[in-house]
């Protein structure tokens, strides 16, 4: 089996570098840096993209919009500068990692990622889901949450989601099950 690829999208070259350098000895790595080279090097060969929401000639935003548009079934984490807020609720991607990046939360992350490619659409659906409450439950007061009607058909939905899942008798394991959902705000 080939080793996973990984797409590093930003703009900043000495972070893009880094970045590499963390992920380099255990996967293939492309780097763009801005949103015109992610969407001409995105592909179905992609199976995770670390995505800067800040490009110089768009956003990041947009190259999620074109990932989720293709149907490409590669994993996406934000990973930026800008401060969560209830928009995010509504984005295709699979996790978000505020900047500063650590390499071993980075390489967590990249592992979540994976992990979460390997079972179905409603389990990956379930676990981008719970990884945005987690994120903004982290960033924003209970008072916002509570009175954000965003947030509360999010918590609906992951709630309906769980319940789908044990009817199922999706069967993961307790490492898995760890992975899928790891909070990465420890790693």
């Amino acid at each position: 089996m080939s080793e996973p690829s990984i797409l590093v999208v930003e703009d900043e070259p000495d972070i893009a570098a880094l970045y590499a350098g963390f992920l380099e000895e255990q996967y293939a790595v492309d780097v763009a840096e801005t949103a015109a080279e992610a969407i001409d090097r995105v592909d179905a060969a992609v199976d995770v993209v670390l995505l800067d929401r800040r490009l110089p000639d768009g956003s990041g935003d947009d190259v999620l919009a074109h990932i989720r548009e293709e149907g490409y079934d590669c994993r996406v984490a934000m990973v930026t500068a800008v401060e969560p807020d209830f928009d995010i609720i509504d984005m295709g991607f699979d996790l978000y990692l505020t900047k500063p990046v650590s390499r071993s939360k980075l390489l967590a992350a990249i592992d979540t990622l994976l992990t979460r490619s390997e079972y179905d659409d409603l389990v990956r659906e379930a676990a981008a889901l719970a990884s945005k409450r987690a994120v903004l439950s982290s960033q924003k007061p209970a008072a916002q949450r509570e009175g954000n009607e965003a947030y509360a058909e999010l918590v609906e939905r992951l709630e309906d989601l769980d319940a789908d899942i044990d009817d199922l008798g999706e069967s993961l394991s307790t490492d898995d099950y760890r992975a899928m959902f790891r909070d990465l705000g420890e790693a």
